[in-house]
């Protein structure tokens, strides 16, 4: 199949739903229209409407009944309609669904997926297009998943949705319909804590995920053709678990290293994967890794959206800064 983001999406939730009788799906207008992206449409006419159900407008009792039906036997997967709706269900993520299995030393726990859209570049109101996703890696016993393409959302959603533990399932929305991707049509798993190397390199390795990804590899191949340089680009598909691993040997191997992401600079999920290049492979660092991001400041609306995300020039200027840099850190 020759899916879009959204598409695969919908596809995986069909898939998990005819094989497994446990999982439901719910959340605000995701039965009756499909969602607002569309990413449930025909799972209502498919499952009927004791599987798939809409919701009050009420974020904290989507998130707070999700944990009691996990804790029950069931597999939620809900939807919350846009990631700047999630602080409302922050205590029933943080106080109770990511600790159940801490709390009952190993005899419950709590198999949910919450999945949102997050991040900006659809023109969207106040509160739509947050990138808070460094907030919620701090939560232990919640697992953080950015997918950034069609392949990787199925195998990932259908692994979040098997996993034993609570799963933040973030959708970069503006990747929703951007691309196709051959998608396999039977069920197939990507795991979970594992990053993926999305383009070879030897020179610096650039580092990033979901919503900034293809303006990160637009921005790596701009620069090899104006340097004539080698660049490795690393998807890292999970924040939490991370997988430093992939991350460390990368950095072993080029000795330079850049960050991308969407969300503000301060707090951000790069200064996590900085600190752990620096624990570990610090002395084959040959310059200070560099960081593009978003600002610190509430993401803009309408055309300043623009000024705000990592585009491919400023990507690129990023990588050049960490490739000038001679005579190590």
């Amino acid at each position: 199949m020759n899916l879009t983001l959204v598409e695969a999406i919908n596809d995986s939730l069909h898939t998990a739903m005819a094989n497994d009788d446990r999982v439901i799906v719910y959340g605000e207008d995701v039965a009756e229209s499909g969602g607002v992206f569309r990413s449930t449409q025909g799972l209502k006419e498919e499952f009927g409407n004791e599987r798939v159900l809409d919701t009050p407008i009420t974020e904290i009792a989507i998130a707070g009944t999700a944990v009691g039906l996990a804790m029950q036997g069931y597999r939620p997967v809900v939807e919350i309609q846009f990631s700047g709706f999630i602080p409302p269900t922050f205590n029933q993520l943080v106080s109770n669904a990511s600790r159940i299995r801490w709390r009952t030393r190993g005899q419950h726990s709590a198999p949910m997926v919450i999945r949102t859209p997050y991040g900006g570049g659809v023109r969207a109101l106040e509160h739509h297009s947050e990138s808070l996703e460094a907030a919620y890696s701090h939560v232990p016993g919640l697992q953080v998943v950015i997918p950034s393409t069609p392949y990787d959302t199925k195998g990932l959603l259908q692994s979040a949705i098997e996993n034993p533990d609570p799963v933040l399932f973030l959708e970069p929305k503006r990747l929703y319909r951007t691309f196709r991707e051959q998608v396999p049509e039977e069920k197939y798993t990507v795991p979970l804590g594992k990053a993926k190397v999305r383009k070879e390199g030897e020179d610096i390795s650039v580092i990033s995920w979901g919503s900034t990804m293809n303006d990160t590899i637009e921005a790596a191949m701009n620069v090899e053709e104006e340097r004539n340089v080698s660049i490795e680009v690393i998807d890292i598909r999970t924040l939490s678990p991370l997988d430093r691993d992939t991350i460390i040997d990368s950095i072993k191997k080029t000795g330079k290293a850049t960050v991308v992401h969407e969300g503000p600079k301060s707090g951000g999920f790069a200064g996590e994967l900085i600190a752990s290049i620096n624990e570990d492979a610090l002395m084959h660092l040959e310059s200070p890794i560099q960081r593009i991001t978003g600002f610190d400041t509430p993401i803009p609306m309408l055309a300043m959206e623009d000024y705000y995300l990592p585009n491919p020039p400023r990507i690129e200027e990023g990588i050049k800064r960490a490739l000038d840099v001679k005579g190590g850190v």
